[in-house]
């Protein structure tokens, strides 16, 4: 039985993908710091693996995927790296904590699940690890600067290991949803308000799926980023296309 582990999944997206993917007979596991919702979700779905992670610590990725395991024999087919955290505001007016604990868990979080569940994925049949980036990283976003930064790392660090982890057969890919309606998108930024919270979590929980289960694979040309939502792949697509200072441009609109 295919299996997946969820980082930060308790709640919002993770929550929604670990019922998306629970639907389809897999085998879930959702480690997170929130005990609370770690306990709803335990409750009404008592069939899903669940467990504490502090992604910015090591140890725990290690105890937690060696703790995940020994319910799927050993095996791991999908890492989601979901976990994440915003703060909103300009970079003076955020706290150094705030600004630490976004870069610990939006990028090293992410790293450290690659490398701690490596072995596991290593050699697996359809082996995936999904990292969840952000519509933040097309361009730079005042008001959530260190956000939009730890996403421009998440998806150069998906692309990285995209190549890296070609030999050991795991295919590694993106997901860019803009705002979604979650605890993240309860902020002052003005980008909710010009671009509006429309996404859901399910639509969010869906692309993950479908990263997994393309419809479509062209040899040598690999698919790595997944916009989610016709106003994320409009911007994302525009981005490539337009000159840069029109790109700054309609950040700036949406964004200030």
């Amino acid at each position: 039985m295919p299996s997946i582990f969820i980082s930060g999944g308790a709640s919002g997206i993770g929550r929604a993908t670990a019922l998306r993917f629970l639907s389809e007979g897999w085998t879930v596991g959702v480690y997170d710091v929130n005990e609370v919702a770690l306990a709803d979700l335990r409750s009404a779905h008592p069939e899903i693996v669940t467990g504490t992670l502090d992604v910015t610590d090591y140890d725990q990725w290690e105890a937690a995927l060696a703790d995940f395991t020994q319910h799927t024999g050993g095996g791991l087919t999908v890492l989601d790296n979901n976990a994440g955290v915003l703060f909103s505001g300009d970079l003076d007016e955020i706290t150094p904590q705030q600004i630490k604990l976004q870069i610990d868990i939006d990028a090293l979080g992410v790293t450290y699940g690659a490398k701690a569940a490596l072995p596991y994925l290593k050699d697996q049949p359809g082996a995936h690890l999904v990292n969840i980036s952000s519509a933040s990283a097309i361009y730079g976003q005042p008001g959530i600067a260190t956000y939009s930064a730890a996403k421009f790392y998440v998806a150069g660090f998906t692309e990285a290991l995209e190549l890296e982890w070609e030999k050991h057969g795991i295919r590694v890919v993106a997901i860019w949803p803009l705002w979604a309606k979650t605890a993240l998108a309860e902020t002052d930024a003005k980008s909710t308000r010009t671009l509006g919270v429309n996404i859901t979590p399910e639509e969010v929980a869906e692309q993950v799926w479908h990263s997994v289960h393309p419809s479509i694979r062209v040899p040598f040309l690999p698919r790595v980023h997944y916009s989610v939502g016709t106003l994320t792949t409009l911007l994302s697509n525009s981005s490539k296309l337009a000159p840069r200072s029109v790109v700054r441009l309609i950040n700036q609109i949406t964004s200030q």
